[in-house]
């Protein structure tokens, strides 16, 4: 290893519990790594360094004594900035709260303090997290670890860039259309939105919507899946958070560690665009490509797809009425303050009849039941994460692919949000580069409720494919990032658009 801010989060566990390593040592590697690049790509906006070197040291007299400690004890993590920490500043990427530092944790932050794990910092989003390009008026625009004047997706963008640099080994998601799936496709790392209720939500406004959920980002499927068995839990608060005669019926011991596959046993479908996504041709042609370095070790692949239609109007209705619930007030009384994609968005939904939502809510009904018929021919589903390469952040969102106009702000998201109406577990999983040299996203996508064995096939995918440099994780230049410039030196750096 060169740092010990490079090491994997389980790597790093093990060295703490057997005394090869401190929990401060850690620590001061990831407050280095966030010293020595940052500047170059603007992913840690807030740092909590004396309370983070107070809880190191205290896992280290911990580990000293011979005390228990938890599951990820002494490992940093980062928290995306719309969610709620106790004493560190949380903006929710929004002028409004620029100055807000919450009183108490929220329950996943709770959690993770719980089982050990060390609130170094929070990291960027978009204003309250809407769109996939993470810019915001408070702290400005997130660059590509790959190339810092390239998108790094959103809304988790600043935690995909936090963890693919080696500033933290976990971090906090949230995902309604890919918001965590899209940024880590874009940057390399691992993205996993959980199914609704499995990470339990006390904060969502519509507490009966399944489109919102939060959930685990890191560089390996196994760190990844250490982190949602922390995540994991039931709270009466929301809910989609299943429990029966008092018992979760989603046992964390399911994820962690990942169970094992026979990937000869499985029967998959690979689509490069669900039937309606507006697919970059660059990406359709790379997909099949890597596509070809693992097809063969299933007992089937069929190029298949479940029936999406009516997919992209659902979304459309059911996300502005989401936006209706938690920012209509915003925008009637602040809207001076109130970035584009939130305005727009609103301004959508009150556009909507009550017939408009009805019907929304059939198709998306509708639409799970087909994925449910599709999921008894097929195991997995696979696809790319998301339709295109990254992109300069300067451009608030796609307007046009391959020379044909998108047709809102969020069409190039499709490869997401259809999972995302389906209610579906899904990972994307870093698979070499595209041909222009930026990381590429593998999406997997399990049947309802098959969290455990989209993990399953996700490691076993990583494992098969890590030996081969066409289709292993790939990883930033970190002595480029520490001599680029500063990314706030850039036009248009601060401000929405």
């Amino acid at each position: 290893m060169s740092e010990p801010c490079d090491l994997t989060a389980l790597e790093a566990r093990a060295l703490i519990g057997r005394k090869q390593l401190s929990a401060s040592e850690l620590l001061e590697s990831c407050i280095r790594r966030i010293e020595q690049v940052n500047h170059a790509v603007n992913a840690v906006v807030a740092t909590d360094f004396v309370r983070a070197r107070e809880a190191a040291a205290s896992v280290d007299r911990a580990v000293r004594s011979g005390e228990p400690i938890g599951p990820i004890a002494g490992l940093p993590v980062g928290i995306k900035d719309l969610e709620d920490t106790e004493g560190l500043v949380t903006t929710y990427g929004s002028p409004i709260f620029a100055n807000h530092v919450p009183a108490q944790d929220e329950r996943l932050v709770r959690a993770i303090r719980a089982a050990g794990g060390i609130i170094l910092a929070k990291t960027n989003t978009p204003e309250f997290g809407a769109g996939a390009n993470t810019r915001n008026a408070v702290y400005g625009a997130t660059g590509n670890p790959f190339d810092p004047q390239k998108s790094a997706a959103g809304s988790s963008g600043g935690s995909a860039v936090a963890l693919a640099t080696g500033m933290i080994p976990l971090a906090s998601g949230s995902d309604t259309g890919g918001s965590l799936r899209n940024p880590a496709a874009f940057c390399g790392i691992v993205g996993f939105r959980p199914t609704p209720g499995l990470v339990a939500n006390e904060k969502r406004q519509l507490g009966w919507s399944p489109l919102a959920v939060t959930g685990p980002m890191a560089r390996t499927v196994p760190d990844l899946a250490l982190l949602l068995s922390v995540m994991a839990s039931d709270d009466a608060a929301d809910p989609l958070a299943t429990t029966i005669h008092g018992c979760t019926v989603r046992d964390a011991r399911h994820f962690f560690p990942p169970p094992t596959v026979d990937l000869a046993r499985l029967k998959v479908a690979l689509t490069s665009d669900f039937g309606f996504a507006p697919t970059e041709r660059h990406i359709a042609e790379v997909f099949a490509e890597k596509a070809g370095h693992f097809r063969h070790v299933f007992a089937r692949a069929d190029d298949a797809t479940p029936d999406c239609a009516g997919a992209d109007k659902a979304f459309a209705v059911l996300r502005a009425v989401g936006f209706l619930a938690s920012h209509l007030a915003k925008v009637r009384e602040r809207r001076g303050e109130v970035g584009p994609n939130v305005v727009a968005n609103v301004e959508e939904g009150l556009g909507y009849s009550a017939a408009d939502v009805a019907e929304a809510s059939v198709l998306q009904t509708v639409l799970y039941r087909r994925w449910q018929d599709f999921f008894r021919e097929y195991d997995v589903l696979l696809s790319p994460a998301i339709t295109i390469s990254p992109r300069p952040w300067r451009e608030l969102y796609p307007a046009e692919i391959d020379g044909k106009k998108t047709k809102n702000y969020f069409q190039w998201l499709a490869l997401a949000y259809a999972v995302t109406l389906a209610g579906h577990p899904a990972i994307s999983l870093p698979v070499g580069r595209d041909r222009a040299g930026m990381p590429f996203g593998l999406q997997i996508v399990g049947p309802r409720g098959g969290d455990a064995k989209v993990l399953a096939v996700a490691a076993a995918l990583e494992a098969m494919l890590a030996g081969n440099p066409r289709t292993a994780r790939p990883v930033p230049d970190i002595t480029s990032l520490r001599a680029a410039p500063p990314l706030a030196e850039s036009p248009g750096f601060l401000g929405f658009d």
